[in-house]
């Protein structure tokens, strides 16, 4: 997955954590983020890496996104993966 495609990814799993607010407020409480944080670093790669790398922490989360976004869940480790600059494990 390229960078542009892995950043769309975390801006819509964003945008899911933003549509309840319990969701943000357990990614704020989990991250140390503020709204300030969100509305100012949105766009910036490494905080997008932050936001797919707190979907990881539970499967449940993963699959309900996945599922929302019309997505496959082993999309949003690609995703995360691309945007943290890694080589895949199994690679």
């Amino acid at each position: 997955m390229n960078r542009e495609q892995a950043e769309d990814v975390a801006i819509k799993a964003l945008g899911w954590l933003a549509s309840t607010p319990d969701k943000l407020q357990h990614f704020c409480n989990t991250t140390g983020a503020s709204a300030d944080d969100i509305r100012v670093r949105a766009n910036e790669p490494e905080f997008l890496g932050f936001v797919l790398d707190f979907l990881l922490l539970d499967d449940s989360t993963i699959l309900s996104f996945a599922e929302d976004a019309g997505i496959p869940p082993e999309s949003i480790r690609s995703a995360q993966v691309s945007l943290a600059g890694e080589a895949p494990q199994w690679a």
